[in-house]
């Protein structure tokens, strides 16, 4: 494989490494050997360091001296604090938008990720219906204009993603609930409804958790 656009071949190269650690391709513990990233990608093995240090940084590897990159490993401590602290930005983010939408249009950006969650639920598209489920925090960002805030979820997706991605046939039976879940939290925002916006999050957030918590004791 042969990467382009060298002003983020690094960003390249994580990708690929993260999507082969949340798939479960590169296992728990496993060391991911520079050398062996940059023959295999044809890159440099300075790129292969940068991207290395963009995973650490996104909790999907750990770095050690002498002992190199490892993939980090899954464990309930590990899911139960994630989604708790996700929990908390997500509930941030659904404040933002009920305080500063101003009109109806604001909220299309929602409304057009919903009909594309119903038809991944249709094509019982669990794939797509998570990165949708993604989606929702990334057309929060403008109303928080919180770059912070950004940085910090943006940081912490691909580790919440492996963990979904344990969990991706629990999750199936779970699609209509998510959905149900993502209408009320709409109506909360548009009522600008503080109180049950937390509600709803935390009630989704538990759940998801619940649901990693039980794939991860059965892998």
């Amino acid at each position: 494989m042969t990467f382009k656009a060298p002003d983020s071949l690094s960003e390249q190269i994580a990708h690929y490494l993260a999507e082969r650690i949340i798939r479960g391709e590169l296992k728990p513990a496993e060391r991911i050997q520079e050398q062996k990233v940059t023959q295999a990608l044809n890159v440099s093995r300075g790129s292969v360091r940068e991207a290395l240090l963009i995973l650490e940084r996104r909790h999907l590897i750990t770095i050690l001296p002498r002992r190199g990159a490892h993939v980090t490993e899954l464990d309930a401590h590990g899911v139960r604090s994630l989604c708790t602290l996700m929990g908390e930005l997500y509930i941030l983010l659904g404040n933002a938008v009920a305080q500063h939408w101003r009109v109806e249009s604001d909220l299309l950006p929602f409304l057009a990720i919903q009909q594309r969650l119903n038809a991944a639920l249709a094509r019982q598209d669990i794939k797509a219906f998570v990165e949708e489920s993604f989606a929702v925090m990334r057309a929060a960002y403008p109303f928080a204009n919180n770059p912070y805030l950004q940085e910090t979820v943006e940081n912490l997706q691909p580790a919440m993603s492996r963990a979904y991605y344990l969990a991706l046939d629990q999750r199936k039976a779970e699609m209509s609930d998510f959905l149900a879940l993502f209408a009320n939290l709409l109506e909360a925002v548009v009522a600008r409804d503080m109180v049950r916006i937390r509600t709803v999050l935390t009630e989704y957030c538990q759940r998801s958790c619940e649901l990693v918590l039980a794939a991860l004791a059965t892998a």
